[in-house]
């Protein structure tokens, strides 16, 4: 426990100050980018259609803000938003986190409620023994997170939640503050991923 307390202070101390980022950007003139651009894998009210594509409305501010600047400066690895943000100013980016972070997210449903116990046991008070952490103790015991450091997780796609825990595991994501998501993606076995998973895409 005081393993998992440690590590959770340090990543807390170790994120960067995202007040440092633009001032919250304006909504409306995210439109014209988000329907020419977002719409077709996050939906133009940020709820995607696709499950392996995040859903962004509802999310916060500074963390979208974040993720966009991170890559366009290649610190977020992705062929595809790469190209999506190359064209993008910081103002662009900063509207498009206002836009999204405003729009109400859509309620998700797990699909395997067996998994989802095992999962909400596990989001709620870790695994003992492993040093997996309770995935509440930074993102909120209804996933709401912590908007200027930790992500909102409710109702995001099972699938994608796999596919990203799967990345900082490999490392091929490494964007974490003080790599503490590869730090518990690491401990962390398939079903237990797959488990948390399916009780995020249903916490509400």
């Amino acid at each position: 426990m005081k393993t998992q307390l440690a590590l959770i202070l340090a990543a807390t101390l170790s994120v960067p100050a995202y007040a440092a980022t633009p001032a919250k950007g304006d909504p409306k003139a995210a439109e014209a980018i988000v329907n020419q651009v977002c719409a077709g894998c996050h939906g133009v009210d940020g709820n995607s259609p696709v499950t392996l594509n995040p859903s962004l409305a509802g999310q916060g501010y500074e963390y979208l803000n974040k993720q966009l600047a991170d890559f366009k400066s290649g610190n977020r690895k992705s062929a595809v938003m790469a190209g999506m943000v190359a064209s993008l100013s910081p103002a662009d980016m900063s509207n498009l986190a206002a836009y999204f972070s405003e729009k109400q997210a859509k309620a998700g449903t797990a699909k395997d409620k067996d998994k989802a116990l095992l999962g909400q046991k596990i989001y709620r008070g870790g695994v003992q023994g492993s040093g997996v952490p309770a995935c509440a103790s930074c993102h909120g015991a209804k996933g709401q997170g912590i908007p200027v450091q930790f992500p909102r997780l409710a109702g995001q796609h099972a699938d994608y939640t796999i596919d990203q825990l799967n990345k900082f595991r490999s490392s091929e994501r490494a964007n974490d503050a003080a790599k503490m998501m590869r730090v518990i993606s690491a401990k962390m076995t398939p079903q237990e991923m797959e488990a948390v998973a399916q009780y995020i895409q249903g916490l509400r």
